[in-house]
């Protein structure tokens, strides 16, 4: 019988605002050293064999990497996650796929890649996202008529015609109005993750999970910002609006993975883990996207038997403030008291960036970060990670520190 799914390894490279430090690099050239260090990872765990075989596969008795899952909204297509393998040296016999759920793909592609192993179909895959805002295609969609001049096509849309389809700032404003989130409790969130993830940097907490691309070493945007700065700045999206480019992510490149086995392989390696507990995927008001990680959470709570109370970490893609803040209401968190060090304790999006198909993975690196690497980490200590996505989704993961 096939185990449950472990996450053992997570890492990822810097995240780049778009158009800087990482913006040579196209989706597969960020993802694939991503994949090599996590690769690397489990040849150190005695996962994988250590040098690589004639075929570039393993050599020896160690379970070999089955496949790679990496979720991408706006690259190039051509299956990023076999080029980006192949770039990493995984061997020609290492299949790839790629998968969308826009910012939750880099999630989606962990729960794929935990219900395969969970299925008994693999014992090593590795899964998570990359997106490079800098290297995207411009698109033109085709005219309607042979003679009609293309048209730019800035992105897909997320639902038909005679659904809402908000671009996601506006979107946050509407859901900030309905949800009486606060101009003032927004920038004082958005303080909150620079804050932390300043805190976090400081005290080496990114240091063993990031990989170095092309000589960058760091993150780009997290900085020293204030409530009194943040106030200043004029809504973004809508006139009389609340959400300011302030207390909104950036437009960001980077990629993020992890390494997902069955769990006897993680027993014979005798390492600690994340066992995934459960994934829902939802729909929501595609009006109100942000508001989707709140039904997903209580989904995969649900489906494990557990509450709210029992997790230590809640990790929520900060693609705004007001997006966060509404879900932490309505789930009863308090970042600003009670919950503080439980919602994003290391910071989130809104500091680090939000490259939009790594993001998802990026929540569980930052439960791996808290949940295993951390001294303070224990057996049974819980974690979720969840996301909003365009067009009225959210996905979440349950997962559960072993060994």
């Amino acid at each position: 019988m096939p185990g449950p799914p472990v996450v053992v390894a997570a890492r990822r490279t810097p995240v780049g605002t778009a158009g800087r430090s990482l913006a040579r690099f196209d989706v597969a050239e960020l993802a694939g050293p991503v994949l090599a260090a996590l690769a690397a990872d489990l040849r150190d765990l005695g996962v994988l064999a250590g040098p690589a075989g004639a075929d570039g596969g393993p050599d020896g008795g160690a379970a070999g990497v089955d496949d790679v899952v990496l979720g991408n909204c706006c690259g190039p297509g051509g299956d990023v996650a076999r080029i980006a393998a192949l770039a990493a040296g995984l061997g020609t016999d290492v299949p790839g796929v790629a998968v969308d759920r826009q910012c939750g793909s880099g999630l989606e592609a962990v729960r794929l890649a935990a219900h395969t192993v969970a299925a008994g179909a693999a014992r090593v895959l590795l899964a998570g996202g990359a997106e490079s805002a800098s290297t995207a295609p411009w698109r033109f969609a085709r005219p309607a008529s042979a003679t009609g001049p293309p048209r730019p096509y800035t992105r897909a849309p997320f639902t038909p015609a005679g659904f809402p389809d908000p671009e996601m700032g506006a979107a946050a404003d509407v859901l900030a109005a309905r949800c009486g989130v606060t101009r003032e409790r927004q920038d004082a969130y958005a303080a909150r993750s620079h804050a932390r993830t300043l805190a976090a940097r400081e005290r080496g907490v990114f240091d063993a999970e990031t990989v170095a691309v092309g000589g960058v070493t760091a993150d780009e945007r997290p900085r020293a910002l204030g409530v009194d700065v943040l106030s200043r700045l004029r809504p973004a999206f809508t006139p009389e609006g609340t959400v300011t480019a302030g207390n909104s992510c950036g437009i960001n490149d980077g990629a993020a993975a992890v390494a997902v086995v069955d769990e006897a392989v993680r027993a014979a390696a005798g390492v600690p883990g994340l066992r995934v507990l459960a994934s829902h995927v939802v729909g929501v008001d595609p009006a109100t996207p942000g508001i989707g990680p709140v039904p997903a959470v209580r989904a995969v709570l649900a489906a494990a038997g557990r509450s709210l109370d029992e997790v230590r970490v809640v990790e929520v893609t900060e693609a705004f403030a007001a997006q966060v803040l509404a879900c932490t209401d309505a789930l009863r968190l308090d970042p600003f008291g009670a919950d503080d060090e439980r919602v994003c304790p290391d910071g989130g999006a809104i500091a680090l960036g939000h490259p939009w198909g790594a993001s998802g993975a990026l929540l569980v690196v930052r439960l791996f970060a808290r949940l295993v690497r951390s001294p303070a980490a224990a057996a049974g200590d819980l974690g979720v990670a969840a996301c909003a996505v365009g067009g009225g989704q959210g996905v979440a993961m349950l997962v559960e520190r072993v060994g």
